[in-house]
């Protein structure tokens, strides 16, 4: 069986066999079609800028410092949590209300718990004294009696 050589090529493309890659027909032709390039694209110039000048303001100038925006009541910007000094008097107010209060309450169980301490104190010395007036008097029991005194027992 024999296949065409060139089936499925395309046209005016042969094959060669020698190491050189191209016939002699094709350098030809690609010597006579014009070779066409991109266009290089150019940057446009840009304009001509005048001196900013110097940056530097004089300290007395209305140019320097804060500058008051008008802002909407719809604003974001004019929704932030910043606080009038009535605010921060009133918050502060408040705080030193809640300290006090609380130390007031601190105190107040620090008082009870001296307290307690105290009666606690008196209910030991009281209990202690009682101990010794009770060991004294088992003691001078045992002296005078004659339990302690040794004995022999019988034997049966």
């Amino acid at each position: 069986m024999m296949e065409d050589n060139n089936m499925g090529k395309v046209p005016g493309m042969e094959w060669s066999d020698s190491s050189s890659g191209a016939s002699d027909d094709q350098q030809h032709d690609q010597q006579e079609q014009p070779v066409i390039h991109a266009p290089v694209p150019v940057r446009p110039r840009l304009p001509s800028r005048k001196s900013s000048g110097t940056m530097i303001v004089p300290r007395d100038s209305i140019e320097v410092g804060p500058v008051e925006m008008a802002l909407g009541p719809d604003d974001v910007r004019a929704m932030s949590p910043r606080r009038t000094s009535q605010d921060l008097e009133m918050l502060s107010k408040e705080a030193r209300e809640e300290l006090q209060r609380h130390a007031k309450a601190l105190q107040d169980s620090l008082l009870a718990l001296f307290h307690r301490i105290e009666a606690v104190k008196e209910e030991h010395n009281k209990l202690d004294n009682n101990n010794k007036f009770l060991q004294k008097y088992i003691g001078d029991l045992m002296s005078t009696s004659k339990i302690t005194a040794p004995t022999s027992r019988p034997k049966k």
